[in-house]
């Protein structure tokens, strides 16, 4: 990442670069604001460090002409006036924060760092985006939300391994799209990719799903058949639902895993299996583990990498996006929101995530009358919800509310984890968790 720095104090300039450069980035330095923009129309500068007040232009200008040429760069402002008015208007400029003088170096770095991950995030993110549209990829990725572009940039770095991967999630969330997408962008992907929905297998049929059978095995064998891991051999495997293994067929399956062969029912041969395993669940495996009810070594061989899919109610920038794709692939007319409707959809919890968004749209555009969806069309879960107005505290409060449980349910209802992600201690979440009467 390059850096240029803004300041007319040289002491200051030489600082600030002698200590980033140690750090490993690259750096300019500008004595004023007609400088800095010169070096910036012509150097591939990603963030700038900018000085309030100087001599021939303040800060706040030398970032306005910055922005308005290149809306992506980043920014820090750093001044000996901190004061709320500065603060704001830098923030309206676009910066991403700003730092008092004399400056903490730590804190400056943390501030860089955090940065810098966001442009790796969103590198990573892009050339997944490329790669479905290059390779026409036979799926579509709705979402430009934070949480959504920091999956995908994990997936980019998952794809290109071996190892297993286990996509935790709602139910609803997207985790077979999640599954399918690292397959297409690995080194697998002229391979097969082979589904197995452990849910909705009969527990005495799935040692034979899973492994295949000879002629005779048992009754109803007429014919011998290939076994899913058979079938995903150079390829991969997706076991969906994989809570749902009853134990004894843990065992089998933790066998296969760790030996890459498989015994077919009746069969006193074993075939050599070459498929990479990803797995999916909503259930918390490591709870189960506890219980007795998962098997903890298989759940480690499982668990190499983990993908976590955001339920929709924590990325609800994309609802919109999502909105207008499904209204593209199930109108048969041109239909539309209404603002209102729009808003109203927005704030539901949706509880079966991007699956119940998708019904609901189908459901609309079925019964709709005319070309535009209001409030009244709307299913009464979602159109009874309770109105944004009232008193302020009262909107505050359900707010408030709202990111509590939120944040618990991200972190499977860890206290510490979620009151350190708000901000506040576990004693004050305690105590406003009792208030708002939220319980797990």
């Amino acid at each position: 990442m390059l850096i240029l720095i803004v300041d007319d104090e040289k002491t200051q300039r030489d600082m600030l670069q002698g200590f980033l450069e140690k750090q490993g980035y690259k750096v300019l330095t500008a004595s004023g604001g007609k400088e800095a923009l010169n070096l910036f129309e012509t150097a591939p500068i990603q963030l700038v460090l900018i000085d309030h007040r100087m001599d021939d232009m303040n800060g706040d200008e030398v970032l306005e002409h910055m922005r308005s040429s290149s809306p992506l760069v980043r920014a820090i402002m750093i001044t000996a006036y901190g004061n709320v008015q500065t603060a704001v208007k830098v923030m309206q400029l676009g910066a991403d924060d700003f730092l008092e003088k004399p400056v903490d170096l730590t804190e400056l770095l943390a501030k860089i760092e955090r940065i810098a991950t966001d442009f790796s995030v969103q590198e990573e993110s892009e050339k997944i985006t490329e790669s479905i549209e290059t390779e026409e990829l036979p799926l579509e990725l709705i979402g430009s939300s934070t949480k959504m572009q920091e999956l995908l940039s994990l997936i980019y770095r998952i794809a290109p391994t071996e190892w297993a991967a286990l996509i935790r999630g709602e139910t609803g969330t997207g985790k077979e799209l999640m599954a399918r997408l690292i397959h297409l962008i690995g080194p697998r992907k002229d391979g097969p990719f082979i589904e197995v929905n452990c849910a909705a297998i009969p527990e005495n049929l799935f040692e034979s799903e899973l492994f295949g059978h000879e002629k005779g095995a048992f009754t109803g064998a007429v014919s011998k058949r290939r076994g899913r891991f058979e079938l995903a051999n150079g390829g991969t495997i997706f076991l969906d639902e994989v809570g749902e293994l009853p134990l004894h067929l843990q065992a089998k399956l933790l066998r296969t895993l760790q030996e890459k062969k498989v015994t077919p029912v009746g069969s006193e041969k074993n075939l050599d299996v070459d498929a990479r395993v990803l797995t999916a669940t909503n259930k918390d495996l490591k709870a189960m583990v506890a219980e007795g009810t998962f098997r903890e070594d298989l759940f480690f061989r499982l668990n190499v990498l983990e993908l976590i899919v955001p339920p929709l109610r924590e990325r609800r920038e994309d609802i919109s996006e999502l909105i207008q794709f499904f209204l593209e692939k199930y109108a048969s007319t041109p239909i539309s929101f209404a603002d209102q409707a729009m808003a109203q959809l927005v704030k539901y919890q949706f509880p079966g995530n991007v699956r119940e968004l998708e019904h609901l749209i189908q459901r609309l555009v079925t019964l709709v009358r005319g070309n535009t969806i209001n409030v009244p069309d709307l299913p009464p879960e979602i159109r009874e919800k309770q109105s944004t107005g009232g008193l302020l505290s009262e909107r505050l409060a359900e707010v408030e509310k709202e990111m509590i449980v939120s944040a618990l349910e991200k972190h499977q209802w860890v206290q510490t984890k979620a009151a350190e992600e708000l901000g506040i201690s576990e004693r004050v979440l305690r105590y406003k968790m009792n208030k708002a009467d939220i319980k797990k």
